[in-house]
């Protein structure tokens, strides 16, 4: 309730940061401030834990809005005119209302756009061969079925700068052919001919202010080079369609659409151009998805697509969560479909005002992420720009390093993926041809992967063991002394070592650690894990393993915890290895992987 002079909650004094922070250094007990509750992103970026009216957040300028007519995009690839067209009919069925075409092989426009409503369905095409045929005649048939040049909605991409950087060598003419298709466009105000695809640099492991700088330099590149062929900036700007990727970081990547969208209005202001109209649309990524506990996809794509819309974008393509390992279903490219359409219709995202909008902690990540940005485009610029830095391999290292940090801290489980190197699913019968085997990438181009290669990589080694073997190798989880510290340390260790494709066993608890010693020397496990405190480490640990080897001297035998005071003679007792928050999933499993097929017999 309120009165003219008496406001509601005017009891309440306001609570000022320092107040704020007075009390959450009390509830750290001498913790580090900074170490503790500061994020410091891969991004190079410090955010904080918490922001109020005290904190004076520099907003940014044009960075979009949410689109009320938000393109529910699904890729239909296209080996025949009958087949595209009859895939696309049903995708509009579905609730679909954005379409890419992945034209392979040479088809009509009238055929394969037959029976679609171009008034109200947004149609992209992704092109690769006989480009002017097929743009010419799409042009013709779009012009006779729209009641309006401005209904036409879509986009064509011909590869520009995706084709570059993942094969390191332009296409034939490729600007004179861009520049033709632009000049077809003309009149057709919502239809983009100009597509930078910046998917490339997030999927190759490239952060989000790298994929922001990195798509502002293809851009100023293609300007340069499409000036020569007499096409302004102005088009350019008009014609221009932009795809980025989208990660896993949800608030830094919401941050990262709205640095773009405002930083291409910078980059606009230095060729004079003012008012213009480009397309924003965003694609769930491939470097976060997974091939082991694949539906966890779902999840991932959903939190993405939401990041998104939320980032004010105009479209987002929703990859099947199967993609990464076989031809997408009915079932799961109708799912992929829904996630878009669920959050629009039923969480009512793009139909309202935006929520972010405002937010003290999206404002100044945003601002930071476009600040960072423009930093590394400007010094990318003055060394020459995008063609000369990527012909140096200059982008390739800088994402390089970045990617390799984030495969260290997946490794030892600080970036977490559910399915992957966190809550693996051991009741999970996959397929070892979808594993990935290894292999040297290229330095010179980027490839966009999935983050979890690696990991993918030692369960690929597990599964050639059981055939090998003819079984799959079993991890028991051996604990006694103290209860709450044995559960604790058992279930990490069930999730730790779960990431092999081992069988891992429930925990079996013991009367004593000598019984605990004998009986998993004695079993038919292949590897057993010690589990129990630090005080019953420092009485039992070195009695348990002696015991345990003068029994058995094949097993892989680990300890779950550090005790750093009795480490090497545990070592020296026969203890194979520890596990612990700070072990390195890749090195240890390694390490039991090569011990196991040294002893395992079929």
């Amino acid at each position: 309730m309120t009165t003219k002079n008496n406001t509601l909650f005017s009891d309440f004094k306001p609570v000022t940061k320092d107040a704020w922070l007075e009390k959450v250094n009390i509830d750290l007990k001498g913790g580090d401030f900074n170490r503790r509750l500061v994020w410091k992103n891969l991004n190079g970026i410090d955010i904080q834990p918490l922001y109020n009216t005290e904190d004076a957040i520099d907003y940014l300028k044009n960075t979009g809005e949410n689109a009320q007519a938000l393109v529910n995009y699904r890729s239909v690839v296209v080996t025949t005119a009958e087949s595209g067209n009859a895939l696309a009919l049903k995708a509009v069925v579905e609730g679909i209302n954005g379409l890419v075409f992945q034209i392979k092989s040479k088809v009509s426009a009238s055929a394969l756009l037959k029976g679609l409503d171009l008034n109200t369905i947004t149609v992209s095409f992704v092109l690769s061969e006989n480009t002017l045929e097929f743009t010419t005649d799409f042009f013709s048939y779009a012009e006779k079925n729209v009641t309006h040049k401005s209904n036409l909605k879509g986009y064509f991409d011909l590869g520009v700068i995706l084709n570059y950087v993942t094969t390191g060598s332009l296409g034939a003419n490729i600007f004179e052919t861009l520049a033709k298709v632009t000049a077809l466009g003309t009149g057709f105000s919502n239809f983009k001919t100009v597509t930078i695809s910046g998917t490339v640099f997030l999927d190759s492991g490239a952060n989000q202010v790298q994929e922001v700088a990195y798509t502002l330099n293809a851009l100023v590149y293609v300007i340069e080079e499409l000036d020569t062929q007499n096409i302004s900036a102005e088009t350019v700007f008009n014609s221009l369609h932009i795809q980025l990727a989208i990660g896993s970081e949800y608030f830094v990547e919401m941050s990262k659409y709205r640095a773009l969208n405002s930083l291409v209005h910078k980059v606009a202001d230095s060729y004079g151009v003012s008012s213009f109209k480009f397309a924003l649309t965003a694609k769930t990524s491939i470097w976060t998805k997974s091939v082991t506990d694949a539906h966890a996809n779902m999840l991932r794509s959903t939190t993405e697509a939401m990041s998104a819309i939320l980032g004010n974008v105009d479209g987002i393509l929703v990859d099947a969560y199967d993609k990464e390992f076989k031809d997408p279903s009915d079932f799961s490219s109708r799912i992929s479909g829904n996630i878009t359409t669920i959050l629009k219709e039923e969480s009512y995202f793009g139909k309202v005002a935006n929520p972010v909008d405002g937010s003290y902690y999206v404002e100044e990540v945003s601002t930071q992420v476009a600040t960072k940005a423009l930093e590394l485009f400007k010094a990318i610029e003055t060394d020459g720009g995008f063609f000369k830095a990527f012909e140096a391999e200059k982008i390739q290292q800088q994402i390089a390093e970045i990617r390799q940090t984030k495969i260290k801290l997946i490794s030892q489980r600080r970036l977490p993926m559910v399915g992957v190197n966190k809550y693996p699913n051991l009741m999970e019968k996959l397929d070892p041809k979808v594993l990935f085997t290894g292999g040297q990438a290229n330095s010179k181009v980027l490839t966009p992967r999935r983050a979890s290669l690696e990991i993918e990589a030692l369960r690929k080694v597990s599964e050639d063991i059981v055939v090998e073997a003819g079984k799959r190798p079993v991890v028991e989880l051996a604990s006694f002394g103290n209860l709450t510290m044995r559960k604790a340390r058992a279930a990490f260790a069930y999730d730790f070592i779960g990431v092999s494709g081992f069988e891992v066993l429930q925990e079996k608890s013991y009367e004593s650690a000598e019984q605990a010693a004998e009986a998993s020397a004695k079993s038919a496990s292949h590897v057993v894990v010690i589990c129990s405190s630090d005080p019953d480490y420092d009485e039992h640990a070195l009695a348990y393993v002696k015991t345990f080897r003068a029994l058995n001297s094949e097993k892989v035998l680990l300890l779950a915890g550090h005790p750093v005071a009795i480490l090497d003679d545990l070592t020296k007792a026969g203890l194979d290895d520890c596990i612990h928050m700070k072990s390195d999933v890749i090195h240890t499993i390694s390490g039991i992987q090569n011990k196991i097929q040294k002893h395992i017999k079929k």
